[in-house]
């Protein structure tokens, strides 16, 4: 495969966010990331995490009011997916958290991937996954858009208190 412009890796993503404060609290507590060592020559405010072999840059928001509301959660947003050793410890914690969230499951081919699907406190969609369970397949001749039939949420919410 091609690698046109000589690409190694993910670096990072950026989030802007309505309190970075309250956002640093959610990706160290919640997530598991640190705090990294940020240039001091910007002239914003932010912070830099980083843990997992990503870095994750919380900008905050110029004007925080006019940010998008948390919507509800749906698979289907756009969102940060990251592999997990123990899907019913995610749960646990979530509900301890008294987080809002909901579990899917993929079926392909007798194989499972459990999802849990949740909001960071801006609504930034965070997914929590077993995905390591299925194979990755290059598509050689296939089309790549395939109806996604085997996804079911249970859209029951686990528990309404919804970060804020």
């Amino acid at each position: 495969m091609e690698n046109p412009l000589h690409l190694k890796s993910l670096n990072h993503i950026s989030i802007v966010c309505r309190s970075v404060e309250k956002s640093l609290d959610f990706y160290q507590n919640i997530l598991g990331f640190f705090p990294i060592r940020r240039p001091g020559s910007f002239n914003f405010d932010g912070a830099w995490l980083f843990n997992y072999g990503i870095g994750i840059h919380l900008l905050q928001s110029e004007d925080p009011e006019k940010m998008p509301k948390i919507s509800t959660i749906n698979p289907k947003n756009n969102h940060i997916s990251f592999q997990c050793e123990s899907m019913a410890t995610v749960e646990k914690r979530l509900k301890e958290m008294e987080t809002e969230y909901i579990k899917c499951r993929v079926e392909e081919g007798g194989i499972n991937v459990d999802q849990i699907f949740f909001h960071d406190p801006d609504g930034t969609m965070i997914e929590i996954c077993n995905c390591d369970n299925l194979p990755v397949i290059p598509l050689s001749g296939e089309t790549a858009l395939r109806p996604c039939s085997t996804l079911h949420c249970s859209m029951q919410q686990q528990k309404i208190q919804q970060l804020v």
